[in-house]
């Protein structure tokens, strides 16, 4: 039961370090990928908002494990130099 649940943890990092390293940009989860909140007018009619403080206007930010990543390689970086 311990090993099964070991193993399962492992694959899901793995998986998740595989994600990383392929795609290191995921949606701003504040303005779910738009760059901006939707806001609506007077009328009823969707509009855009200030952009998202979050992301800048880009509607994707770096993920965790990238910024860890990234991180890591920056000490490592710069105990070797």
């Amino acid at each position: 039961m311990l090993t099964a649940s070991a193993l399962l943890l492992l694959a899901t990092l793995a998986g998740y370090t595989l994600l990383c390293a392929a795609s290191p940009f995921g949606t701003c989860r504040k303005c779910r990928g738009f760059g901006h909140k939707v806001v609506l007018d007077r009328k009823g009619r969707p509009k855009r908002d200030k952009p998202c403080r979050r992301c800048k206007g880009h509607g994707t930010r770096l993920r965790v494990g990238r910024r860890m990543t990234n991180h890591s390689r920056a000490i490592h970086r710069a105990g070797t130099r």
